[in-house]
């Protein structure tokens, strides 16, 4: 995907001319996988030379060539090429997926070319076939790289998903054989959170009782970093089960994080109504939902900054949500928003946060806004003359001396 995506950025002017290609090519493989077929633009009858080719074993070395080539010339290439090899790996069966990886791994490449290649062959076989591609490459959960492993751990979550019993019993093996044992001082093993968390967010949607029991058998403080290490959504239906997992499983400081996390991925498109209904359907506690309300609205406008200059009128639109789903903490959630607006590549400059942040401490008559702006804001000796003017009008002497500090 990140080499995919390297070419796409590199070739926008022509990538149009592959547009129709790509389509075909998504179509047919969709086909293939609902057992119907496609008509498409290829001919239907092939001549022999077309059909030795498309047989022919894949050259591996070649095709890490190629790759190589492509890196060097700053991603410039034919993603044709790229195509076509996915193509084709989707098309292999269990046993030549199997041995292609085998070929793969035995080949003396650079360790880059040599990960790529795997990717290509392993994401194909454990979509299709999760049980051989754990049972077969479980010496990949100690992958220096983390690639092999990551995409693992991804395939056990899809196999507890359809068979539950058998993901679990298979992991529990590994960990009983030490295939996930801690070689870290802090005793530790990131890999196996990461492993728990796949099979913990499997288990919510089949057995919510076993993923509760899962999470609460690990030691208090590895449990916030196995739900940490896997992401994804959580399915609608799920949402209640999992968020009463995270209340019952870990402690409170850590329940705030997780659920923060849910929140950062339902702060998209327009508005907060996918964080609004998330809040309903947990039945969020009151604190709860200050916690994600404050989240969800700093995200939403650091968001907005990536993309134009946050207004007015989109900070008015936050505090109306902000006021209606968190009473109390508009003010803090305004100040900490427009904090985040002045951050990395946003498009809001120092000096029109401040005044907008000075507008509405006028407003409510409070500090909570001039606080949470100049304590989460970008600091520096830039804005020491500005941030001045502005801490002027805390009237906590004790904090406005603690906020200057920031900016000497």
């Amino acid at each position: 995907m990140v080499l995919v995506a390297s070419w796409i950025g590199s070739e926008r002017n022509s990538i149009s001319t592959l547009e129709n290609e790509s389509t075909v090519l998504k179509a047919a493989l969709a086909a293939r996988a609902s057992g119907s077929e496609v008509d498409t633009a290829a001919p239907k009858v092939k001549s022999a030379e077309q059909l030795a080719k498309e047989k022919a074993p894949i050259d591996w070395k070649k095709i890490a060539a190629q790759v190589a080539e492509f890196r060097k010339a700053g991603g410039m290439g034919d993603m044709r090429v790229y195509l076509q090899l996915q193509k084709k790996c989707s098309e292999l069966s269990k046993e030549e997926l199997i041995s292609a990886f085998d070929e793969i791994a035995a080949l003396d490449l650079p360790s880059e070319s040599l990960e790529m290649l795997k990717q290509m062959v392993l994401m194909p076989l454990c979509e299709n076939y999760p049980e051989e591609a754990l049972t077969r490459y479980s010496d990949g959960i100690d992958d220096p790289h983390g690639m092999v492993s990551w995409r693992l751990a991804e395939t056990m979550a899809g196999w507890a998903g359809k068979n539950p019993a058998a993901a679990t019993a298979w992991f529990d093996q590994q960990i009983a054989a030490g295939k996930f044992d801690s070689k870290s001082l802090d005793g530790k093993s990131q890999t196996r959170m990461q492993f728990e968390g796949s099979l913990i967010r499997a288990l919510i949607a089949t057995d919510s009782a076993a993923a509760a029991l899962r999470l609460k058998s690990l030691p208090e403080d590895q449990r916030a970093d196995a739900l940490r290490s896997h992401h994804g959504d959580i399915k609608d239906e799920n949402q209640l089960a999992y968020a009463n997992l995270i209340r019952d499983g870990l402690p409170e400081k850590a329940q705030a994080e997780a659920l923060e996390r849910e929140v950062s991925n339902m702060v998209r498109g327009e508005g907060y109504t996918e964080v609004t209904e998330y809040l309903d359907r947990i039945k969020a506690t009151p604190a709860e939902r200050s916690v994600c309300v404050e989240h969800a609205a700093a995200q939403k406008i650091q968001q907005l900054s990536w993309n134009k200059k946050v207004t007015s009128g989109d900070i008015d639109a936050m505090r109306d949500w902000v006021t209606r789903h968190a009473p109390g903490t508009t003010e803090k959630v305004t100040g900490l928003a427009l904090a985040k607006s002045t951050r990395g590549r946003n498009k809001m400059e120092f000096s029109e946060a401040a005044a907008l942040a000075s507008q509405y401490a006028e407003t409510s008559g409070k500090d909570d806004v001039l606080i949470g702006f100049l304590a989460d804001c970008e600091a520096g000796s830039r804005y020491k003359e500005e941030a001045t003017v502005l801490a002027a009008k805390i009237s906590d002497v004790k904090k406005r001396e603690e906020i200057l500090s920031r900016f000497k």
